[in-house]
């Protein structure tokens, strides 16, 4: 018998002594710490984006989710939103084998085990044996063995779940500021759903929570952004953690326009003479008032995103240590004009797996994870505007990316 080999690898690594301003490589490539990451974080006590309201408009639709690696079923029944494990209690077949759809009842494929729509285990076939033989024995209980159903809050047509009883509500989990932000774009408005994509990336999946955390990159590898003006270094911009822990981060800059100024000298990808036919997918309509953009993570699974008038919640999906899918729910409003329609529509191209900025983050950490996983004891440097972890207002920074890693080590235990 060949005995199993336990990587220690990770046990015997430390962290560099410079703390949070540096970054060990093996972070993104160790198996034992992304194993270890899935329990304390998305199995852990967190709440996790799972879906829109508006994606169960009836009693008896459902859809498929994810937190972390695990299968969860998000289901509409007459007394509300439920989210259970999409595990039968029997042997552990996927109940649910469709990302969508509407029923009446659940069944396992696999032995026809019936549930309804709470997870409660409603028929077994065959408990009674066939002829008299064989079935489930006298004391068999079937109130026992439902689907495990897991905590749920349900704000302004967002879903989310957590597996932990001991999870904060979620406006406590969120604190008062990250919680505004998501209010100012989710003020309870019906909501309605323009499209959904799924991209899969070779990456780490902690390379694109930091990638989110950092305007630094923005006006540098985004052509788009910095040509037509989405997104500038002049710009005022709000960077930072919310809270005290690090955890959560808000983003928000006011649109400038497309500049010239004496720092675009350093953007080699700037072209002042490149123009559109069609500007409707820089064209911003001020709904909220504010001429903002906003960026918003929910840590662990989701970062919260509004370009100009698109809206979009990109839910966090790690598929293994080394790849990940990001599933983008491009999102209005049920009181959208014609106008705005057709404008959510055409600035859905700015991001995604093929958007006009999008592409060029999933090229990049590509790259990045293949670099670190290559050399796993190299370290990341981090002292772009500093070595705090307070919000700064600048792109020239990234006291985000700090802050997460502050956090990450106290939970980590690292």
């Amino acid at each position: 018998m060949t005995e199993s080999v336990i990587d220690h690898s990770a046990l015997r690594r430390s962290w560099p002594e410079e703390g949070h301003t540096r970054v060990p490589a093996w972070v993104y490539s160790d198996e034992s710490i992304y194993r270890r990451e899935l329990d304390t974080f998305f199995s852990g006590s967190t709440w996790n984006f799972v879906g829109l309201e508006c994606e169960l408009p009836t009693t008896g639709s459902y859809k498929r989710s994810w937190i972390g690696e695990r299968q969860v079923i998000v289901v509409r029944d007459a007394d509300g939103i439920n989210v259970i494990e999409n595990r039968c209690a029997h042997r552990g077949a996927a109940v649910c084998w469709k990302n969508s759809g509407t029923a009446k009842e659940l069944v396992c494929p696999y032995h026809q085990w019936s549930y309804n729509l709470k997870g409660e285990l409603e028929g077994v076939p065959f408990r009674r044996g066939v002829h008299g033989e064989g079935g489930m024995p006298a004391d068999f209980d079937q109130k026992k063995l439902g689907l495990r159903r897991l905590r749920v809050a349900v704000r302004n047509g967002l879903i989310w779940a957590s597996f932990s009883r001991d999870v904060p509500d979620f406006a406590d989990y969120c604190g008062p500021e990250l919680l505004t932000r998501i209010d100012r774009l989710f003020p309870g408005k019906p909501l309605r759903l323009v499209g959904q994509t799924r991209q899969s990336i070779p990456s780490n999946w902690k390379l694109y929570f930091e990638n989110t955390r950092d305007p630094y990159h923005a006006t540098l590898l985004h052509t788009f952004f910095i040509t037509f003006g989405l997104f500038s270094a002049s710009a005022k911009h709000h960077t930072g953690p919310t809270g005290e822990s690090g955890r959560h981060l808000a983003n928000y800059s006011v649109t400038a326009g497309k500049k010239v100024i004496e720092e675009t000298s350093e953007m080699k990808r700037f072209d002042e003479n490149l123009t559109l036919e069609d500007t409707d997918t820089v064209r911003h309509r001020d709904e909220f008032g504010d001429r903002q953009n906003s960026g918003l993570q929910v840590f662990p699974s989701v970062f919260i995103q509004q370009h100009f008038n698109s809206l979009a919640v990109r839910q966090i999906v790690p598929r293994g240590v080394n790849k990940m899918e990001v599933i983008w729910n491009f999102i209005g409003y049920e009181d959208d004009d014609e106008d705005m329609r057709q404008l959510r529509l055409k600035q859905s191209n700015l991001v995604g797996p093929a958007g006009f900025v999008s592409a060029d983050d999933g090229e990049v950490l590509k790259q990045v994870q293949t670099t670190v996983k290559g050399y796993p004891d190299s370290v990341g440097f981090l002292e772009m505007g500093g070595r705090d972890v307070e919000q700064q207002d600048t792109t020239a920074t990234e006291a985000a990316i700090r802050a997460f890693y502050k956090f990450y080590r106290r939970e980590m235990g690292l």
